[in-house]
Protein backbone atom coordinates (compact mmCIF):
# COMPACT_ATOMS: atom_id res chain seq x y z
CA UNK A 1 0.00 0.00 0.00
CA UNK A 2 1.47 3.37 -0.95
CA UNK A 3 1.68 6.34 1.11
CA UNK A 4 -0.70 9.24 0.78
CA UNK A 5 0.32 12.13 -1.37
CA UNK A 6 1.41 14.87 1.17
CA UNK A 7 0.41 17.58 -1.22
CA UNK A 8 -3.26 15.77 -1.84
CA UNK A 9 -5.51 18.44 -0.58
CA UNK A 10 -3.32 21.21 -1.51
CA UNK A 11 -3.16 19.33 -5.34
CA UNK A 12 -6.94 18.88 -5.11
CA UNK A 13 -8.04 22.37 -4.08
CA UNK A 14 -10.51 24.26 -6.07
CA UNK A 15 -13.40 26.50 -5.36
CA UNK A 16 -16.93 25.28 -5.38
CA UNK A 17 -19.59 27.94 -6.61
CA UNK A 18 -21.49 29.16 -3.80
CA UNK A 19 -24.67 28.66 -5.62
CA UNK A 20 -23.49 25.11 -5.33
CA UNK A 21 -23.33 24.69 -1.77
CA UNK A 22 -26.25 23.34 0.45
CA UNK A 23 -26.71 22.37 3.62
CA UNK A 24 -25.28 21.03 5.77
CA UNK A 25 -22.92 23.37 6.70
CA UNK A 26 -20.08 22.75 9.51
CA UNK A 27 -21.79 23.50 12.88
CA UNK A 28 -20.07 25.50 15.58
CA UNK A 29 -17.72 23.29 17.02
CA UNK A 30 -16.53 21.83 13.75
CA UNK A 31 -16.14 25.51 12.36
CA UNK A 32 -14.38 26.34 15.16
CA UNK A 33 -11.83 23.33 14.80
CA UNK A 34 -11.81 24.45 10.86
CA UNK A 35 -10.66 28.22 11.97
CA UNK A 36 -8.29 26.55 15.08
CA UNK A 37 -6.19 24.99 11.68
CA UNK A 38 -7.00 28.43 9.67
CA UNK A 39 -5.18 30.65 11.65
CA UNK A 40 -1.44 28.94 11.86
CA UNK A 41 -0.47 31.33 9.22
CA UNK A 42 2.60 33.27 8.73
CA UNK A 43 1.93 36.52 11.57
CA UNK A 44 5.00 38.52 11.90
CA UNK A 45 5.15 39.49 15.82
CA UNK A 46 2.33 37.58 16.69
CA UNK A 47 -0.24 40.08 16.14
CA UNK A 48 -3.29 37.93 15.08
CA UNK A 49 -4.22 40.56 12.85
CA UNK A 50 -7.71 39.52 11.77
CA UNK A 51 -10.95 38.24 13.42
CA UNK A 52 -13.91 36.03 12.05
CA UNK A 53 -17.41 37.10 11.74
CA UNK A 54 -20.00 34.01 11.11
CA UNK A 55 -22.94 34.58 8.33
CA UNK A 56 -25.63 31.92 9.25
CA UNK A 57 -28.86 30.75 9.38
CA UNK A 58 -31.69 33.37 8.59
CA UNK A 59 -29.20 36.29 9.48
CA UNK A 60 -27.54 34.94 5.82
CA UNK A 61 -31.21 36.20 4.07
CA UNK A 62 -31.61 39.14 6.72
CA UNK A 63 -27.80 40.18 5.17
CA UNK A 64 -29.21 39.88 1.80
CA UNK A 65 -32.31 42.22 2.27
CA UNK A 66 -29.97 44.78 3.16
CA UNK A 67 -27.39 44.58 0.20
CA UNK A 68 -30.69 44.49 -2.16
CA UNK A 69 -31.48 48.03 -0.46
CA UNK A 70 -28.23 49.37 -0.12
CA UNK A 71 -27.66 48.32 -3.88
CA UNK A 72 -30.68 50.23 -5.07
CA UNK A 73 -29.69 53.12 -2.77
CA UNK A 74 -26.28 53.74 -4.64
CA UNK A 75 -27.97 52.79 -7.88
CA UNK A 76 -31.80 53.73 -7.93
CA UNK A 77 -31.50 52.34 -11.64
CA UNK A 78 -29.90 49.01 -11.14
CA UNK A 79 -32.02 46.34 -13.07
CA UNK A 80 -34.57 44.19 -10.48
CA UNK A 81 -32.08 41.05 -11.76
CA UNK A 82 -28.80 42.79 -10.46
CA UNK A 83 -31.19 43.90 -7.01
CA UNK A 84 -32.07 39.98 -6.49
CA UNK A 85 -28.45 38.63 -7.17
CA UNK A 86 -27.33 41.08 -4.35
CA UNK A 87 -30.43 39.47 -2.65
CA UNK A 88 -29.19 36.02 -3.07
CA UNK A 89 -26.00 36.31 -2.32
CA UNK A 90 -25.28 35.17 0.80
CA UNK A 91 -28.42 32.80 0.83
CA UNK A 92 -26.82 29.25 -0.67
CA UNK A 93 -24.15 27.88 1.49
CA UNK A 94 -25.05 27.70 4.71
CA UNK A 95 -22.14 29.07 6.78
CA UNK A 96 -20.59 32.44 5.66
CA UNK A 97 -17.01 33.81 7.49
CA UNK A 98 -15.97 36.70 6.84
CA UNK A 99 -12.04 37.34 7.23
CA UNK A 100 -11.59 40.61 9.01
CA UNK A 101 -8.16 42.15 8.87
CA UNK A 102 -7.47 44.49 11.49
CA UNK A 103 -3.64 45.53 11.35
CA UNK A 104 -2.09 46.40 14.35
CA UNK A 105 0.27 49.25 15.02
CA UNK A 106 3.52 48.09 14.74
CA UNK A 107 6.94 49.62 14.41
CA UNK A 108 8.60 46.13 13.24
CA UNK A 109 5.41 44.50 10.58
CA UNK A 110 4.39 46.79 8.26
CA UNK A 111 0.99 46.93 7.12
CA UNK A 112 0.64 45.11 3.83
CA UNK A 113 2.23 41.71 5.86
CA UNK A 114 -0.63 42.05 8.63
CA UNK A 115 -3.34 42.41 5.33
CA UNK A 116 -1.19 39.13 3.51
CA UNK A 117 -1.54 37.24 6.94
CA UNK A 118 -5.29 37.47 6.92
CA UNK A 119 -5.63 36.85 3.02
CA UNK A 120 -3.70 33.62 4.62
CA UNK A 121 -6.29 32.45 6.59
CA UNK A 122 -8.53 33.07 3.88
CA UNK A 123 -6.99 30.52 1.94
CA UNK A 124 -6.05 28.07 5.29
CA UNK A 125 -10.23 28.28 6.10
CA UNK A 126 -10.84 27.01 2.60
CA UNK A 127 -8.22 23.80 2.51
CA UNK A 128 -9.74 22.98 6.42
CA UNK A 129 -12.96 23.16 4.76
CA UNK A 130 -12.17 20.86 2.08
CA UNK A 131 -10.25 18.90 4.05
CA UNK A 132 -13.42 18.16 6.11
CA UNK A 133 -15.82 17.46 3.07
CA UNK A 134 -17.19 20.22 2.80
CA UNK A 135 -16.77 23.10 -0.35
CA UNK A 136 -16.07 26.53 0.12
CA UNK A 137 -15.43 29.70 -1.99
CA UNK A 138 -13.85 32.58 -1.42
CA UNK A 139 -15.34 35.90 -2.52
CA UNK A 140 -15.70 39.57 -1.66
CA UNK A 141 -17.71 41.26 -4.54
CA UNK A 142 -18.80 44.95 -3.44
CA UNK A 143 -19.88 44.23 -0.41
CA UNK A 144 -16.51 43.89 1.32
CA UNK A 145 -15.48 47.25 0.30
CA UNK A 146 -18.72 49.38 0.76
CA UNK A 147 -19.26 51.64 4.23
CA UNK A 148 -22.79 51.14 4.31
CA UNK A 149 -22.26 47.55 4.53
CA UNK A 150 -19.17 47.44 6.68
CA UNK A 151 -20.59 49.68 9.34
CA UNK A 152 -24.02 47.01 9.29
CA UNK A 153 -21.50 44.35 9.80
CA UNK A 154 -19.50 45.67 12.43
CA UNK A 155 -16.36 46.48 10.22
CA UNK A 156 -14.36 49.51 11.97
CA UNK A 157 -13.09 51.80 9.85
CA UNK A 158 -9.30 50.83 10.01
CA UNK A 159 -10.61 47.11 9.36
CA UNK A 160 -10.81 45.54 6.16
CA UNK A 161 -13.00 42.64 4.39
CA UNK A 162 -10.48 40.55 2.89
CA UNK A 163 -12.73 37.56 2.06
CA UNK A 164 -16.17 36.13 2.64
CA UNK A 165 -15.81 32.21 3.02
CA UNK A 166 -18.79 30.67 1.99
CA UNK A 167 -18.64 27.24 3.22
CA UNK A 168 -21.37 24.00 2.53
CA UNK A 169 -21.61 20.61 1.20
CA UNK A 170 -21.21 20.72 -2.60
CA UNK A 171 -24.60 19.84 -4.49
CA UNK A 172 -21.92 18.70 -7.23
CA UNK A 173 -18.16 18.28 -8.26
CA UNK A 174 -16.78 21.31 -9.03
CA UNK A 175 -14.60 20.83 -12.35
CA UNK A 176 -11.15 21.06 -12.80
CA UNK A 177 -9.68 24.11 -14.45
CA UNK A 178 -6.78 24.63 -15.87
CA UNK A 179 -3.81 26.05 -13.73
CA UNK A 180 -0.72 28.31 -14.45
CA UNK A 181 2.42 26.43 -14.99
CA UNK A 182 4.49 26.51 -12.37
CA UNK A 183 7.90 26.37 -13.94
CA UNK A 184 6.75 28.82 -16.64
CA UNK A 185 6.37 31.18 -13.37
CA UNK A 186 9.60 30.66 -12.05
CA UNK A 187 13.13 32.50 -12.87
CA UNK A 188 16.63 32.70 -11.12
CA UNK A 189 18.17 35.52 -9.91
CA UNK A 190 21.75 36.13 -10.41
CA UNK A 191 24.16 38.77 -9.19
CA UNK A 192 25.46 39.44 -12.46
CA UNK A 193 27.85 41.99 -11.83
Amino acid sequence: MSAPDPLHFLDARRSVPARQLGEPGPDRPTLIRMLQSAVRVPDHGKLAPFRFLRIAGEARHALGGKLAARALQLDPDASAAAIEKDRARFSFAPVIVAVVARPVPSPKVPEIEQLLSAGSVCFALLQAAQALGFGAAWLTSWAAYDDGIRGLLGVAADETIVGFIHIGTPKLEAPERERPDAAALLTDWQDNE
